[in-house]
C-alpha cells in the first residue's frame, strides 16, 4: 500500500498538481486577511500527511537490501533531511493551534510568511518525492551501472567542499550555531544585528550548497538519472533558500520599524525563533550530508555508452 502511494505521489502529472492546489488554497485562505483554526487545521495536517509519506518511503527504501551501498546512504539522509522538515512543522503548528505563537514577522505581512511556508514546504516534499523516482532507478540498475570510484581523481572544488563537509567540521559548526544562538536568547531580546548575522550565515550556507549542486548536475548531464536526481534536491533546497531569505527580510523589516532596532520578545516567541533557527542549521548540514553523498554517487555512477537512463 505504501508502494502504491509512494508511487502515485512520483507521478510527475501529480507532483506538478500539488503545488499549483496549494498556491490556490492558500490564496483562499488568505482572501479576508484572517485564519480561522479550522483553516489553519486543514493547512498543518496536509502538510504533516505529505512529508510523513516523504519520509516512510525513504526510510523504507534505505531498509532494502542492495548491492550499492550509496543508495542506502542517500536514502538514510534524505530522510534525515525530511525528519528535521517535519519536525520543525510539529513545532510551528503545535504552537500556533495552542494559541502560543504571536507574531511571525511583521503583522500585516504575516499571511505572506504563512502562504510562503506552506508553498515552499509543498514544492520542496514534492520535488524530494520526484527526485527519488530517479534514486530507485539507479539502484535497480547498480549490476549495470557502476565504475570503479573516481573520487581519488578530484579537482579544487572537490577537495574545498570535501573539507566543508567533513563529519568533524559539521560537528564544530552546528556547535558553534547552537552556542551563538543561545547566547543571543538570554535577554529575550532580538537585535537588527544579531538577526541579520544569523541569518547571513545560513543563507550563505544555503546559497552555497545549491551552487555546489547545480554545478554538480551539469557535470553529470550526460547520466540522466543521476542528473534527474541531484536536479530535483536542488530544486527543494532552493525553495527553501527563497523561505529563509524571505523570512529573515521579513524580521529585518520589522526590527528596522522599532525603535533602536532592537524587540523585546514575548518568552515563547523567543523560543520559536530559536527553535527555526536551530532546525534550519540542522536542514542545512544535513542537506550537506546528501550532497557529500551525491558527490561518491557521481563517482561511482556511470552509464554505459550508448545507453540513456531516461526518467
Amino acid at each position: 500500500m505504501g508502494e502504491l502511494i509512494a508511487k502515485a505521489l512520483k507521478d510527475i502529472r501529480i507532483v506538478a498538481v500539488l503545488p499549483g492546489l496549494a498556491l490556490v488554497w492558500r490564496m483562499l485562505v488568505s482572501l479576508d486577511q484572517t485564519e480561522v483554526l479550522w483553516e489553519s487545521i486543514c493547512s498543518g495536517l496536509s502538510l504533516f500527511l505529505l512529508g510523513w509519506i516523504c519520509f516512510s518511503y525513504t526510510h523504507a527504501q534505505s531498509r532494502q537490501p542492495t548491492r550499492w551501498p550509496v543508495s542506502t546512504t542517500l536514502y538514510q539522509r534524505i530522510s534525515l533531511v525530511l525528519l528535521v522538515l517535519n519536525g520543525y512543522l510539529l513545532i510551528y503548528y503545535g504552537l500556533r493551534w495552542a494559541g502560543l505563537l504571536h507574531k511571525e514577522a511583521y503583522p500585516p505581512l504575516d499571511f505572506i510568511v504563512r502562504d510562503a511556508r506552506y508553498v515552499t514546504f509543498v514544492v520542496a516534499y514534492s520535488a524530494i518525492l520526484w527526485s527519488t523516482k530517479y534514486l530507485k532507478q539507479m539502484q535497480e540498475g547498480y549490476r549495470f551501472l557502476v565504475s570503479p570510484s573516481g573520487l581519488l581523481d578530484q579537482g579544487i572544488r572537490e577537495r574545498i567542499f570535501k573539507a566543508i563537509t567533513d563529519d568533524r567540521t559539521l560537528v564544530v559548526l552546528i556547535g558553534l550555531a547552537f552556542l551563538w544562538r543561545t547566547v543571543i536568547s538570554f535577554d529575550y531580546t532580538l537585535t537588527i544585528g544579531e538577526s541579520m548575522a544569523s541569518g547571513i550565515a545560513l543563507l550563505i550556507i544555503g546559497w552555497f550548497l545549491i551552487g555546489y549542486l547545480c554545478a554538480l548536475a551539469v557535470k553529470t548531464r550526460n547520466r540522466i538519472a543521476l542528473s534527474r536526481l541531484v536536479q530535483g534536491l536542488a530544486v527543494a533546497l532552493g525553495t527553501l533558500n527563497i523561505y529563509a531569505l524571505m523570512y529573515y527580510s521579513m524580521t529585518w523589516y520589522r526590527l528596522v520599524k522599532t525603535d533602536g532596532f532592537r524587540e523585546a520578545l514575548a518568552p515563547l516567541d523567543s523560543l520559536f525563533g530559536d527553535l527555526g533557527f536551530f532546525s534550519l542549521v540542522l536542514f542545512y548540514f544535513t542537506a550537506m550530508m546528501v550532497a557529500k553523498s551525491l558527490e561518491k554517487a557521481s563517482a561511482d555512477y556511470i552509464v554505459p555508452l550508448g545507453t540513456r537512463t531516461a526518467g
